[in-house]
């Protein structure tokens, strides 16, 4: 890892930022620290404006909350039931062998640079999942570079990169995306009451990113990062796949395949007992698939730790590395041997964001970006440009992408639209700005995830924040290179951003 002056190890480092967020938060309730911010009421679909202030935990109410919401906050902790869960099954996928069979063949004849665009192209398509791909990417990422014979830091730090920063290009719209969008309409509606946004409106954009930064963050990943990570020593003997494997994969990827087929078949309303996974009280398919009453989307880490387990098992058996329930037993709990130090570290990790978000710091000083925005006199690229880096700046305060655009939309998209830029730009333009920061803030919730796999497989110094975030910054930087350019040009040249959606717009015409 990289050196630094104090080697404080990620846990104490929660407990030091956890007691600042405290103090500070009770200085600057003392100095009565607030922001106003201005959003759309969904029923009249008014902009009305609305105050927030920092609020101190540095007093009996304070330490009140911090006490009785420890436990719950922890164990309602978005990544840890999900990771654990996952671990399981994907436990089960390397006791058995198949990862290791599997990887092997992947990557025995394959160029490193191919392996690596190939992760990191999947990491950005699975933005389209949300925040679930870390749980199910990073351990794999991790196996992917072992398996390989090359340091699992660097398909931690790839795949941590790729979904991070990669969050805000979705080439479909995904849940959250239509959540944002729903906010852009009311904020837009404001102005223009017909005004109205197709499903793929960002279809275009969204393409060529995905394409380029795979590409660059491939680069990055083999000429910035792998370079500069401890030497390796793979402890893996070179595998000799057997007929008896071959067979093994086979019959495991069979039954995967058919399995997938099978969830696959649920999730399409209109066919004969089929979208039994589905939120049929919903009218768009994406929220259909994905809405809060979605039994695809509430009970999707089970059914992707059902593929891993019959995957898995379906290889295990046709090989004899699975002979008895005993065997079964170990399988199951494979993953989770020394998962002690990563409960620990998710345990402050959860105490931290939970006392920062109580605290409204975050949403103080996005709501101040937002009164900042709504003043600019700015329009086309400086406005593009300025909206760019202020979002980014409230990301490493406030990552939740609803959350921000609940405070933001009302100012932005109507700043937007008086500068003639349609609101589906706005919220490209959001989207992807707030993804430029996503992987450099410990308040981001799979941060700490990404961290305690660092912390697993870095066997030779003590991991950190600094030095994790440290290696974050070359994606970050290039990423946003990458998007500001495209931002900016597509809007100077005026192409289609979608199906039906263009960077300009003149409302009420």
């Amino acid at each position: 890892m990289f050196k630094t002056k104090k080697k404080l190890s990620p846990i104490v480092s929660f407990i030091i930022l956890i007691f600042a967020t405290i103090l500070i938060s009770g200085f600057l309730h003392l100095l009565n620290i607030q922001s106003e911010y201005t959003s759309v009421n969904k029923v009249t679909g008014e902009l009305v404006n609305n105050v927030i202030e920092v609020k101190s935990l540095f007093s009996t109410s304070g330490i009140k909350h911090i006490v009785t919401t420890a436990v719950s906050g922890f164990v309602n902790f978005e990544p840890l039931g999900a990771l654990i869960i996952v671990l399981i099954g994907i436990g089960i996928l390397e006791k058995t062998g198949f990862l290791k069979t599997f990887f092997t063949m992947l990557t025995r004849n394959s160029k490193k640079n191919t392996i690596t665009f190939i992760l990191v192209f999947l990491c950005l398509i699975f933005s389209l999942l949300g925040n679930i791909g870390f749980v199910i990417m990073l351990p794999l990422g991790a196996l992917l570079f072992k398996y390989g014979r090359r340091n699992p830091l660097g398909g931690i730090i790839a795949t941590f990169a790729s979904l991070s920063f990669g969050a805000g290009i979705n080439v479909f719209l995904s849940a959250n995306d239509s959540s944002l969008l729903e906010l852009t309409l009311n904020a837009a509606h404001t102005l223009d009451q017909n005004y109205a946004i197709g499903t793929f409106f960002s279809l275009f954009i969204m393409i060529l990113a995905l394409i380029i930064v795979s590409i660059v963050f491939t680069t990055v990943t083999e000429k910035k990062i792998m370079p500069r990570l401890p030497r390796y020593e793979s402890t893996e003997e070179e595998l000799k796949i057997t007929n008896k494997e071959l067979r093994g994969l086979i019959i495991g990827l069979g039954a995967g395949i058919l399995y997938t087929l099978l969830i696959v078949y649920m999730i399409i309303p209109g066919l004969p007992l089929s979208g039994a996974l589905l939120d049929n009280g919903a009218t768009k398919y994406i929220d259909m698939l994905f809405g809060a009453n979605s039994l695809f989307n509430k009970g999707f880490i089970f059914i992707v730790t059902m593929l891993f387990v019959i995957v898995g098992y379906g290889y295990g058996l046709m090989t004899k590395t699975i002979k008895n329930s005993k065997d079964v037993t170990e399988s199951l709990g494979y993953s989770l041997d020394g998962i002690g130090s990563i409960l620990v570290l998710l345990f402050f990790a959860s105490l931290f964001i939970n006392v920062f978000e109580e605290s409204q710091i975050g949403t103080v000083i996005v709501a101040s970006i937002s009164k900042i925005i709504g003043g600019l006199n700015f329009t086309g690229a400086p406005l593009i440009l300025m909206t760019v880096i202020l979002v980014g700046i409230g990301n490493l305060f406030l990552p939740g992408s609803l959350s921000k655009w609940q405070i933001l939309s009302g100012s932005l998209v109507t700043l937007f639209m008086n500068a003639s830029i349609s609101p589906e730009f706005s919220q490209v333009t959001f989207v992807a700005a707030e993804s430029l920061t996503n992987g450099l803030t410990p308040l981001f919730l799979y941060f700490a995830v990404y961290i305690a796999f660092m912390e697993k497989y870095n066997t030779n110094e003590t991991t950190t924040i600094s030095g994790c975030t440290k290696y974050m910054v070359p994606y970050a930087t290039y990423i946003s290179i990458i998007l500001i350019l495209i931002l900016i040009g597509w809007y100077l040249i005026g192409l289609p951003i979608g199906i039906g959606s263009y960077p300009g717009v003149i409302y009420g015409a």
